[in-house]
This record gives C-alpha cells, sequence and structure tokens, in this order.
C-alpha cells in the first residue's frame, strides 16, 4: 500500500477494503508497535510515517518540532508531569520523549492525548517542566 493515510479511521477503510478485518482499536495499538507518527503535510493534513530517530540532538530538534506544532499544556504535580497534545498525537511524542534517553525521565504512559511523564524526583519534574515548557516555546 502505498498510499497517504491520515487518519486511522481511514487505515480501517483501506484495510477492509483489502480485505483484512480490524477495528480501530486493533489499528492503534498496530500503530503504537509500529512506531508510526502523525505528521503534518500542510493545509491541517496529516500521514502517519516511520518514526525517524537518530543521535540524542536529532531527538531533541525533533521534539522541538513535535512540541511547537502539538503539545498544547504541560503541567505538573510533584514528579509526575501531564502534557495534553492535539488529538492523536501523545504517542508520538511520548515515544521521542522516551527515545531522549534522559537520567531524570523514569518513564512515560500515553494516551490519545495526553502523556504522563514519571520525573526521577520533585526537583527534576520541576525543572523538567520548565524545560518542555521552552521546548514549547523553540
Amino acid at each position: 500500500m502505498r498510499e497517504s493515510v491520515s487518519t486511522q479511521a481511514d487505515l480501517v477503510g483501506l484495510l477492509r477494503a483489502e480485505g483484512i478485518q480490524v477495528t480501530q482499536a486493533t489499528v492503534s495499538r498496530d500503530i503504537n508497535e509500529l512506531r508510526l507518527v502523525r505528521l503534518p503535510i500542510g493545509k491541517g493534513r496529516h500521514r502517519y510515517a516511520l518514526a525517524q530517530y537518530g543521535a540524542h540532538a536529532n531527538v531533541e530538534e525533533q521534539l522541538t518540532r513535535l512540541f511547537q506544532n502539538f503539545v498544547q499544556d504541560v503541567d505538573r504535580g510533584e514528579n509526575l508531569l501531564v502534557i495534553r497534545t492535539a488529538e492523536g498525537h501523545a504517542s508520538g511524542v511520548a515515544l521521542l520523549l522516551d527515545r531522549w534517553q534522559r537520567d531524570d525521565i523514569v518513564g512515560t504512559i500515553a494516551g490519545e492525548d495526553t502523556i504522563f511523564v514519571v520525573a526521577r524526583t520533585t526537583t527534576e519534574g520541576e525543572a523538567l517542566m520548565e524545560e518542555l515548557n521552552a521546548l514549547m516555546l523553540g
């Protein structure tokens, strides 16, 4: 399949047209396992693509781009951070946060539009929140 796919519903429709019976929930899990991210292609449209990962600096560059385009808010309670994204972008942002390989980040959990980030300590959580807010600004 060489078509540009912008939504999970589109992908479900294309797969069903090929005789593959899937649900949106299955497609969502598969997208996460395949490490696909939604990328903007202009005029408010998006497409799924394989996430590209390289050196640490490249990951930070990609994080900055995603934070500027898709992150709406970063909040914190003690050592737990909550990142709100545009719908459908949380898993891509969380995957890059995991690839960032920071000692101050214990782990992430992502839904459709929300990411929980566990910082190692409250102090590191506070510093991380400031750093993530700075990513949104570029």
